[in-house]
């Protein structure tokens, strides 16, 4: 496969710096750009994903009209996490 390549990134030397001085062994520079730009995709990936699953379940209680107070959701939820809390100890 071939590669391509990121724009190059202007920073200020005081944000290279501090980027360097966490590089674990081994390390470079580029590898910790690149992993830190994988991580950035993956998270607003995963966000995309959240809210479109949150506007689909909105437009699922539009149309059913059956809505859940945040009290009672909490509550439930409260109830599933002192089971779970039981069980595992």
């Amino acid at each position: 496969m071939k590669t391509a390549t990121i724009p190059s990134l202007r920073v200020e030397p005081a944000l290279r710096q501090a980027a360097e001085e966490l590089l674990r062994d081994g390390e470079s520079l580029s590898g910790f750009v690149e992993s830190a730009l994988r991580a950035q995709i993956q998270q607003r990936q995963q966000q995309a994903v959240f809210i479109a699953r949150g506007l689909a379940s909105r437009d699922r209680a539009k149309a059913a009209g059956v809505y859940f107070s945040s009290g009672a959701v909490l509550k439930k939820l409260e109830a599933r996490l002192a089971k779970a809390k039981k069980v595992s100890v």
